[in-house]
């Protein structure tokens, strides 16, 4: 699991970069995109590695995170996919996302909805939405191997290297 929060935070990292080099008009989005997808890997990180039997509270606090997190961040990569050109697959690969993330939010809604009833037959239900929110996520991830494919490493230099000045403005 941890091994795949790592990923995910990767993931965020280079797709970043990736708009920056690319299509710098979208940045800020990005930015939030990439943010929202650390909260995403803190969370599940905090999920995963915290008992639920002991420290029951951080547990759920992570995983809700996550959950609610994750469906904001795969909105707003779906929506950069049809805003910015990266690879001229975007007319296929828009429609796919955009199921998936249709996907997500609705399976997030049942799992929140199952998973509060106290029926053991509800709470199995709710393990099966829980694990189809995973899967869901990876094949989403899966789809942007397209785009990683022309991915640089010059990208990554977009990160690292410093702005111009940018001037105050002060509102006189």
């Amino acid at each position: 699991m941890s091994a795949h929060l790592l990923t995910v935070l990767i993931f965020c990292i280079f797709h970043h970069a990736h708009i920056l080099d690319r299509n710098n008009v979208h940045s800020l989005l990005s930015k939030i995109a990439m943010i929202l997808g650390c909260v995403v890997s803190m969370g599940a990180f905090m999920a995963g590695n915290c008992n639920p039997t002991e420290l029951m509270l951080l547990h759920y606090l992570g995983a809700a995170l996550s959950f609610v997190c994750v469906c904001l961040y795969m909105t707003i990569l779906t929506f950069l996919t049809s805003k910015c050109v990266m690879t001229g697959c975007e007319w296929a690969l828009h429609p796919l996302r955009s199921i998936s993330t249709i996907i997500q939010v609705f399976a997030t809604i049942l799992y929140g909805i199952f998973f509060i009833q106290e029926d053991f037959f509800y709470k199995h239900i709710s393990a099966v939405f829980e694990w189809l929110l995973a899967v869901n996520l990876q094949l989403y991830e899966l789809s942007y191997s397209v785009e990683f494919y022309f991915f640089s490493s010059s990208m990554l230099s977009v990160l690292l290297a410093k702005k111009e000045e940018e001037k105050c403005l002060i509102l006189s």
